[in-house]
């Protein structure tokens, strides 16, 4: 069934994003949105636009009965859901297709399977892909998460078994420390995602994030190669590159077809990224979680690919078989995004939400700016602070760095703070430059840049 009219359920930069695929194939949309959006750049680019509730997200964006009650009145017969949100919501995914409309997306019971993060573990043992060493799938309990943390070995990573976005994680060194995190993680994985279940995971020093894009339709499943995704801030990622220079083209091959093989055996259908951690000092790759969505980062895939992996998604979700083989899947050059957040790097990353003034974006080969603003726009205070990515492509990685410090120079986002000067920094830093990041170096970075260190509070204050 071709799809006609695509209802997006989502906002900010991945809704425009959704809208430009959408429209390079011919498909008309229509954007849902809260009352504080309505001036957004997705309502005006869309076809057609419905405001689904109020500012707060429970009131609009993640109100998944008025969601599908919009999609059907507005005469849609598919729902994008984006990232974020109703993404990753097996309900919805559910409720989407029993209004008799398309869900862009895995089934329902695939979402299920993969997003609860201790069910996606036992899926990819059965696969025979390796798994970080941890608890044999939920703990019920801080008792039984002491058994577990005692067999598996300190440190300990205590998880949410729903979700991501790095909600509900604490890192326990010792007995006293996991009975004192486990209800922290166990509250915080409730009120974000409606669901307290943990599990455990051993603590892999030093790691590097290496994920594995994939397409399925149901059936089959090809890779578009790996992301690394290492430098994080809180468990958010920061920078994203692809390829993952620490890789050599051995490892490549075996953890991208381990992700094919997981993928196929849940007859995983759209784009989905299964992620792993890379131990660089043994060789060894451990899965971790997969997300049933697009990510935020598709686009240094799509720079080094030329898939259009959202255009992909949108076919695939409308019956068409995978648009390549995995033969014809093929890699050119080293792409780098950059998150570019509505906050204030010297101020601890204090949120900024404000009225853009003046607005500049580069262009050139190379270069591409995945973005929700425009001058005039005010961003409202009530949700994610992404305003947009810029996305850079070279023929090496040297390359890459040498075209982001530049663009970055020539990127204006007057009005309010960004993230730009923390980028600078990093393009400049001769440690990223030799490739040296992980998962725990970006933390351990910005406490020794005094730019980046929110001042002490001075006695008045205390």
């Amino acid at each position: 069934m071709a799809i006609r009219r695509l209802f997006v359920a989502n906002r900010g930069e991945i809704a425009v994003r959704i809208i430009r695929a959408a429209r390079s194939l011919g498909i008309g949309t229509v954007q849902a949105y809260s009352e504080a959006d309505r001036d957004m750049l997705a309502v005006r680019m869309a076809d057609a636009a419905v405001c689904v509730g109020r500012p707060a997200a429970r009131h609009s964006y993640l109100d998944g009965p008025r969601l599908v009650a919009a999609a059907k009145e507005a005469g849609c017969d598919a729902v994008h859901p984006g990232y974020g949100f109703l993404a990753e919501n097996a309900a919805f995914a559910q409720a989407v297709e029993e209004a008799g409309l398309i869900f862009v997306g895995p089934t329902a019971e695939t979402i299920r399977i993969m997003g609860d993060k201790a069910a996606a573990r036992d899926a990819a043992i059965a696969a025979g892909v390796p798994v970080v060493p941890g608890s044999d799938g939920r703990v019920a309990g801080v008792e039984a998460a002491l058994a577990a943390a005692e067999a598996i070995g300190y440190p300990v990573m205590i998880k949410a078994a729903a979700g991501g976005g790095g909600r509900g994680i604490r890192i326990a060194e010792t007995p006293d420390e996991l009975r004192r995190l486990a209800p922290q993680a166990q509250s915080e994985a409730q009120a974000a995602f409606g669901d307290g279940g943990l599990y455990l995971e051993r603590v892999i020093v030093d790691a590097r994030h290496i994920e594995v894009q994939v397409l399925g339709d149901g059936t089959r499943a090809v890779h578009a190669f790996e992301r690394e995704c290492s430098l994080q801030r809180r468990r958010q990622k920061v920078w994203e590159e692809a390829p993952a220079a620490c890789l050599d083209e051995a490892t490549r091959a075996r953890l991208c077809a381990s992700a094919v093989a997981l993928a196929e055996s849940v007859g995983y259908r759209g784009a989905g990224t299964l992620e792993y951690l890379y131990d660089e000092a043994s060789g060894a790759f451990y899965f971790i979680e997969m997300n049933t969505r697009i990510q935020v980062e598709h686009p240094v895939t799509e720079m080094i690919t030329g898939i259009d992996l959202v255009a992909a998604m949108i076919r695939i979700a409308g019956g068409e078989p995978l648009p390549v083989t995995q033969e014809q899947v093929r890699r050119t050059g080293h792409a780098i995004e950059v998150r570019i957040n509505a906050e204030d790097p010297a101020a601890g990353f204090l949120p900024c939400p404000g009225t853009v003034v003046r607005l500049a974006v580069p262009e050139g080969p190379g270069l591409r700016f995945d973005g929700m603003i425009y001058e005039g726009y005010t961003v409202p205070p009530f949700y994610d602070s992404l305003l947009g990515k810029l996305i850079v492509h070279g023929a090496t990685r040297a390359e890459a760095i040498d075209r982001l410090a530049g663009a970055l120079e020539r990127l204006e986002i007057a009005g309010l703070s960004t993230t730009i000067p923390l980028h600078k920094a990093l393009a400049a830093d001769p440690d990223i430059r030799a490739g040296k990041g992980h998962t725990r170096f970006l933390e351990a970075w910005l406490a020794g840049q005094p730019a980046f260190t929110p001042p002490s509070p001075t006695a008045a204050q205390r």
